[in-house]
């Protein structure tokens, strides 16, 4: 069978995983490292950023900073594994995670953007969106639960959103986790066979398997209308879990200030699978992957 008809013949519900589809997860969507970070390599690096990271969170309780950081990406991107090593060895009280059910009555006839203001940090705070307003960007419309009209007020109002909270001294930190398509497809089948997993795949997750170049240009039109200078995307290349992990603790904390930071402990931002919207974008139009 050819390698494109591995891709869309792919049955969910097979326990066996298609060969082709497999061996090329890691260098889908052009992913540059042809294998994953050793996990002791990861550990080490883990450990250094995380004691950074409390370092950061004792400045934010000392001067009453406060930093919100958005993860967005398409299912299965990892945003929830990076969410959860960022605040492996911080204080709950002063992190928090905010990840919002779908819109109540009462919420789908507010100002789209009210629902998420009152769960942006307070003073000392870290707030980290496991999706965010941009669900009106990405999901919404792909999935038809929001009109054209909406999508591209959305587009247009966001950027002034989050000047308001640029303005307001907030940090915000806006990540997009690029998986390539078979690597989605590979970690999907993981969680319909494994049953310590299947709870994380939903209905919308089935649907979305059908749906890949719709978040494509979805994704590209999103990041093209609402990157700014003072709420720029970052890109994270994230078939690798424990780069991506890693390379957004470390923009975080490169980004910021604090007492006895130690640059290299931080390290270097690596330039392989960290792009600004603008390179990732350019990267994107030169081939035909997602």
């Amino acid at each position: 069978m050819p390698y494109s008809d591995e891709i869309n013949n792919f049955d969910i519900n097979d326990p066996i995983l298609a060969k082709a589809i497999k061996n090329n997860t890691l260098n889908s969507g052009n992913y540059p490292y042809a294998k994953k970070l050793k996990r002791v390599v990861y550990d080490e690096h883990l450990y250094n950023l995380q004691r950074e990271l409390v370092k950061l969170q004792a400045h934010l309780q000392k001067t009453d900073a406060r930093i919100a950081i958005v993860f967005e990406g398409r299912d299965s991107a990892g945003k929830g594994g990076a969410i959860k090593s960022y605040l492996l060895n911080l204080n709950p009280r002063h992190n928090r995670i905010v990840a919002l059910p779908k819109p109540s009555d009462r919420e789908q006839g507010q100002w789209y953007f009210q629902r998420y203001v009152k769960h942006l940090p307070a003073a000392g705070e870290t707030a980290l969106f496991d999706r965010s307003w941009y669900n009106r960007a990405g999901v919404e419309p792909v999935m038809g639960f929001c009109t054209p009209e909406q999508t591209k007020h959305f587009l247009g109002e966001a950027p002034r959103f989050e000047k308001m909270i640029a303005d307001d001294n907030i940090h915000l930190f806006k990540f997009w986790l690029n998986i390539g398509r078979e690597m989605q497809l590979k970690r999907f089948h993981d969680r319909r066979h494994d049953p310590l997993k299947i709870w994380k795949l939903s209905p919308i997750d089935l649907k979305a398997l059908d749906k890949w170049d719709d978040y494509t240009q979805a994704r590209n039109i999103m990041l093209k209308n609402t990157n700014s200078k003072h709420a720029p995307w970052r890109v994270i290349l994230a078939n690798d879990k424990r780069r991506a992990r890693l390379e957004i603790i470390r923009h975080v904390l490169s980004d910021l200030d604090y007492e006895n930071k130690e640059q290299e402990s931080v390290g270097l931002i690596d330039k392989k699978i960290s792009l600004s919207a603008p390179q990732f974008l350019r990267s994107r139009s030169c081939n035909d992957e997602g």
